[in-house]
């Protein structure tokens, strides 16, 4: 790599694949903080980024993938706050305006002028339309986007910054249905699941039930703390509701939100129950009273999560309640590690590392 360039994984057309580059070194100015990448994580919005259609989404091309990152403060611009140079740190990557009252609460996942932001085509944070973590440096507009993690390995660290804030999100969005004697429903217990299966444990009473179509997921989720798992079929419904007296579940986390996991969720939930849609698997929901949905259904859309949340997915794994089942792979093979997540292949979270 010569003097003043570094490489990146790279958008460089819509429908792909990435390619690995060469690109200038960013170089920090005003509030804007360069970290040293240690390591990325990769997941399934990766995938619908790179395989969006031209003008499905509003970002421009060319930019650097990756949106889940750990590293340690290489540079600071003379107007940056926050940690200090040499200091691990893991991103939060939903980067929104930075003045308006919901990124001031550190909510740049729902800032006020998202829309404002897409209409000008400025991404929606790192990796999403703006230049991202895959690569030897990063660069973050501010120092209020930078949570520390301390000793805590980047390895572990980067998935938290969607993988477990995402999870984390929707389980406190449902956690007041989640009481004593309580059931929960995860569906999909890949990269995101599993650690949604682990918070639940850390965070609540719940009766844990797990579904995926994949043995080895459910394995990783009974060694994350499912208290049963499935594989979905065509009685699952049936079997997971005999499991709570047949009354069903308080809440399901679904990861998956395609049609038929979107099924089995509104066939599982009790009367006044919560439904959080994760995923962007393509199913729809009509919504009609009187209609098909138990009465009393809340549903809310979490959308990746708050750098407050981030700070308490932090403490959760420092005290080793939260732990990411990782696979690594060094930089210049991610499109190997992209192939094997479109696959299914992946135990976990796949983690890229420039080293």
């Amino acid at each position: 790599m010569s003097t003043g360039r570094m490489r990146a994984i790279r958008l460089t057309r819509w429908g792909g694949p990435p390619v690995l580059t060469e690109v200038t070194r960013p170089e920090p100015e005003g509030e804007e903080v360069a970290i040293r990448v240690e390591a990325v994580g990769l997941c399934r919005s990766d995938l619908h980024v790179v395989d969006a259609a031209p003008g499905a989404l509003p970002y421009r091309i060319p930019f650097t993938l990756g949106h889940e990152v750990a590293g340690r403060v290489a540079e600071r611009g003379a107007g940056a706050t926050g940690p200090a140079v040499g200091e691990r740190v893991v991103v939060h990557g939903p980067w929104g305006c930075g003045s308006c009252a919901r990124c001031s609460a550190g909510a740049d996942n729902y800032c006020d002028a998202r829309a404002a932001l897409d209409t000008a085509r400025a991404g929606t944070g790192a990796g999403l339309g703006r230049d991202g973590g895959m690569a030897d440096l990063l660069l973050v507009p501010s120092g209020r986007l930078l949570v520390p993690v301390g000793d805590l390995d980047p390895v572990q660290a980067a998935p938290l910054s969607d993988a477990g804030l995402t999870s984390y999100h929707a389980v406190a969005g449902v956690r007041a249905a989640l009481g004593e004697g309580a059931s929960a429903a995860v569906l999909g217990t890949g990269g995101l699941g599993h650690l949604a299966v682990q918070i639940l444990r850390a965070t609540t009473s719940a009766h844990i039930l797990a579904v995926d179509v994949r043995e080895q997921a459910l394995a990783v989720a009974a060694e994350s703390g499912a208290h049963f798992g499935t594989l979905l079929r065509p009685d699952t419904a049936e079997v997971l509701r005999r499991r709570t007296g047949g009354a069903g579940v308080d809440a399901v986390l679904d990861f998956v939100g395609s049609p038929s996991s979107l099924g089995l969720a509104t066939a599982l939930l009790r009367a006044g129950g919560e439904l959080a849609v994760v995923g962007s698997g393509g199913g729809e929901l009509t919504v009609r009273k009187p209609g098909a949905l138990p009465a009393g259904l809340r549903i809310s859309l979490p959308f990746w999560g708050t750098r407050p949340e981030l700070e308490q997915v932090v403490a959760l794994a420092r005290e080793g309640a939260l732990r990411v089942e990782t696979e690594h792979f060094p930089l210049p093979r991610a499109l190997e590690a992209f192939e094997a997540l479109r696959s299914g292949g992946v135990r976990g979270r796949a983690v890229l590392i420039p080293g």
